[in-house]
């Protein structure tokens, strides 16, 4: 089971909007509000490599509120 986490800089103000909203996406199972270079955490686990790429590009990198995106995908060794 493909696992990536992804770290993200929100708009200004919109911190608290973007946790909210990706803790309801499929597949997102942990996301945290951080301080540093980057504003939001989410770990997102998938069946697939397929599913974790569709999920990362549609649902997340798409939404309103966040700037930009940075994404480490586990590796399974």
């Amino acid at each position: 089971m493909p696992i990536a986490f992804v770290l993200m800089s929100a708009e200004p103000g919109a911190e608290k909007s973007v946790v909210d909203e990706l803790n309801s996406i499929d597949g997102v199972t942990q996301v945290f509000p951080v301080y540093g270079v980057y504003d939001v955490i989410a770990r997102i686990e998938a069946k697939d490599m397929y599913e974790l790429r569709e999920t990362i590009l549609h649902c997340i990198r798409k939404r309103k509120g966040i700037q930009s995106t940075s994404t480490m995908i586990v590796s399974e060794d």
